[in-house]
């Protein structure tokens, strides 16, 4: 799929991932809807291209991504701007960590509703959009690393809705290409990016009661360091993945031995036996 002239919507798009994404798709021909919880990081985003004389092709949208009617408004107004959104990238997440045994309702359903349901909103509102139009289409998941290796118990939230993520994008594939849609999901590692952020971007219905906020606090003082991938690298691999259609985008080879790793576990506690007429009978039930 060629990216110049079509319309893209990125979620989390103002900032760090997001942002070097639309930088990426706007160099090549893209018109391109930002959409962040974050007004400063849409300002800045705006001022950016507006410096580049780019503004005609990027349009800004303040979007709370748990917000299923505030998704729908931001689609209508996507497609009042520039027409049908023919890219979406649903990239916006949060870097939640804390101690297990610290973790209470209100972090599971913040890191749940943003990594995971973010994602799942931006389907169930867009797809629909595309099918329609009958133009075909991309979409881009932004999941991580953190979702295919083994991760320690602090990181349990954010894995567990990374990993879904992954298998989300894994199994709508085959039914999109029947409409045209191609489907990438991004596995990022460390980039220099303002995932940190977690405490400023917490809704104020997942405050109450959360038990992260002495964690929320040490992580927003993590800094970035100069050995993390810039964010337009990733932009870069993620346009070639547009192009050719790539189901996986991973940035780093650092964790290769990890996912082996996990692999051959796996394999390793799999029966080797299989029952040919079990596989036909669940096949003839499809």
């Amino acid at each position: 799929m060629d990216v110049a002239g079509k319309v893209a919507f990125i979620t989390g798009g103002a900032s760090g991932i997001g942002f070097g994404i639309a930088r990426t798709l706007v160099a090549n021909g893209a018109r391109v809807v930002l959409a962040d919880l974050r007004q400063d990081h849409l300002d800045n985003a705006a001022e950016h291209f507006a410096q580049r004389q780019e503004a005609r092709n990027v349009h800004t949208i303040r979007l709370d991504v748990t917000d299923r009617a505030a998704m729908a408004a931001a689609a209508d107004e996507a497609d009042a701007t520039f027409g049908g959104t023919d890219i979406l990238i649903s990239n916006a997440g949060v870097g939640l960590e804390g101690a297990l045994a610290e973790a209470t309702y209100a972090d599971w359903d913040f890191g749940l509703a943003v990594n995971l349901g973010g994602v799942v909103n931006g389907l169930q509102t867009f797809v629909p959009r595309m099918r329609a139009r009958g133009t075909g289409g991309h979409v881009v998941n932004t999941a991580s690393l953190a979702g295919m290796v083994v991760m320690p118990s602090f990181m349990a939230i954010y894995a567990t809705g990374k990993a879904a993520v992954i298998a989300l994008s894994e199994s709508i594939r085959d039914g999109l290409a029947e409409d045209g849609i191609g489907v990438s999901v991004l596995c990022p590692g460390p980039i220099k990016s303002n995932i940190h952020e977690a405490a400023q971007n917490r809704p104020e219905r997942f405050r109450a009661g959360s038990g992260f906020a002495a964690a929320e606090e040490r992580l927003s003082q993590r800094k970035v360091s100069d050995l993390w991938m810039e964010p337009d690298e990733v932009g870069q691999m993620v346009l070639g993945a547009i192009r050719e259609n790539r189901l996986y985008v991973i940035t780093h080879g650092e964790w290769r031995d990890a996912v082996v790793a996990r692999t051959d576990a796996i394999l390793a506690a799999m029966p080797t036996s299989v029952n040919q007429e079990l596989i036909a009978s669940l096949r003839a039930h499809r």
